[in-house]
């Protein structure tokens, strides 16, 4: 009886954030095949398009911390559909753009959107207050709107494929999205209640002044590494400062009350490993996915490596990884019944180490890549669901926003950085004028490869029986 409660909680609103997941998902697959030809399109290298990726991700990593607070304090709805706005102007904006600086920009603003997830494992989590079972009902729910995720990717990406081939105009191309987000706002307004108690509190704005300015900092030597070459000082001085900011904000969190980032909660043992293979995970999930599909595209025929493939073949392979995480998503709360989540979470961090260390030598046929990225998005898509739920557990009532949009925020910072890095090294060596180096990319399949294995060693600093419920925590102890 109890376990079909558990099952049931919040059905209602998952079935509207079921929606609104999907078209995330649909936002996150549709870009990536048609990498290339937006950098044909804004006469770039394929390189280039990698810095797209790391606006937004930067962007991401900046605005999430405040709203994730700002739902806490005032309501998740209300974040949720300001959120939506903003997504919806920005992939407009995208659609209609026509110079790189202005793609830039549509595209960093687009990452608001990342504030999502955690905004709704809040209002899961918050709706099965009062429930024996919370934390596996939580996994349940966040599971089936990860797998929505997962199917509005794969949506996404073999779209794309679809309407490339269709439509000559790329802004017509571009136009789909935009449509999408634009009826998520509605679906917001219209299905997910605001029922928020507002809270006492403050946003912070010292410590979000400081984290800002770090990560700003950071990622902008990162960039000038690519303008300004490795051997220019000035971008290791910006990564320098940027490191020094963290020492007055990490002061500053630990002594005032209500801290953006209550880094006494971050140091427990059921926290800190989450929030640290998000940070790691992020170099995979996020970084690696414009490389994967350029890859694929480069003409073997022309630069002696790649795939050969375009934007319409491109999609199926794609869709393929992303069914995979689908999959990884749907399974992992099953899984973690059956062992433990913790357990569940080395193993899918394990599952993404092997799939990118296998690329290393498998990248000559599609069955070789499509096999290896299958087994990296089990492990993914896995991780998608169980870090924001793990959060959720583990962090203190009235505060789910803030951990589980944490998880967000170190996993964008990880992908920030990763393609920043990740640009970096595909140009170095480049030889011709749009292709990236094949150094470059065996330098983003170890990179993938060795952080997700780090993740996985991470996690066994964590309690065997964190983020279980107490029945469960009792069933174990008993036998």
């Amino acid at each position: 009886m109890e376990r079909t409660r558990a099952a049931s909680v919040g059905a209602g609103l998952v079935g509207a954030l079921v929606f609104v997941e999907f078209v995330s998902g649909f936002l996150q697959g549709y870009y990536t095949p048609l990498a290339s030809d937006i950098a044909r399109h804004l006469h770039v290298n394929d390189a280039d398009v990698n810095w797209f990726e790391a606006a937004q991700l930067l962007l991401s990593a900046l605005c999430v911390p405040p709203l994730s607070k700002l739902g806490d304090l005032i309501g998740h709805q209300k974040v949720l559909v300001w959120s939506a706005v903003l997504t919806a102007i920005a992939t407009c904006g995208i659609a209609f753009a026509t110079t790189f600086e202005a793609y830039l920009v549509f595209w960093a603003l687009q990452g608001v959107f990342t504030v999502w997830l955690p905004l709704e494992v809040a209002l899961i989590y918050r709706r099965s207050a009062g429930m024996d079972q919370r934390a596996a009902a939580t996994r349940r729910a966040t599971g089936v709107i990860v797998a929505a995720l997962q199917a509005g990717a794969i949506a996404g990406a073999l779209s794309a494929g679809a309407t490339s081939a269709a439509f000559d105009s790329l802004w017509m191309v571009l136009a789909v999205p935009g449509l999408l987000t634009v009826g998520v706002v509605f679906v917001i307004i219209g299905f997910v209640p605001d029922v928020h108690e507002r809270q006492s509190g403050s946003l912070d704005g010292v410590g979000l002044v400081l984290l800002s300015s770090s990560l700003l900092l950071v990622t902008g030597g990162l960039s000038l590494v690519r303008v300004l070459g490795v051997g220019s000082p000035w971008p290791w001085i910006a990564i320098a400062l940027g490191a020094l900011v963290l020492v007055p904000f990490v002061a500053y969190e630990l002594q005032t009350g209500d801290p953006i980032i209550d880094l006494r909660v971050m140091r427990r043992a059921s926290m800190w490993p989450v929030q640290f293979t998000a940070l790691l995970f992020g170099v995979s999930v996020l970084g690696a996915q414009i490389p994967l599909s350029t890859f694929a595209q480069t003409d073997p025929d022309v630069h002696g490596y790649g795939l050969g493939l375009n934007s319409s073949t491109v999609a199926p392979i794609i869709g393929g990884y992303v069914l995979s995480m689908l999959i990884g998503a749907l399974v992992f709360a099953r899984v973690s019944q059956r062992f433990t989540p913790r357990a569940c979470l080395i193993g899918a961090a394990t599952l993404v180490g092997v799939g990118y260390a296998s690329l290393v030598p498998l990248h000559h046929s599609v069955a070789q890549m499509a096999a290896c990225m299958v087994v990296a998005g089990l492990g993914s898509g896995a991780l998608v669901a169980a870090l924001p739920a793990a959060a959720a557990a583990a962090a203190p009532e009235g505060r789910t926003a803030v951990a589980t949009g944490l998880t967000n925020t170190t996993k964008t910072i990880g992908g920030s950085f990763a393609s920043c890095v990740f640009g970096v090294a595909l140009a170095t060596g480049a030889t011709h004028a749009t292709a990236a180096s094949m150094s470059g990319y065996y330098t983003v399949w170890i990179v993938c490869s060795v952080t997700a294995f780090v993740a996985a060693i991470g996690l066994t600093f964590v309690p065997r029986l964190a983020f279980a419920d107490p029945a469960g925590i009792e069933e174990e102890i008993g036998r």
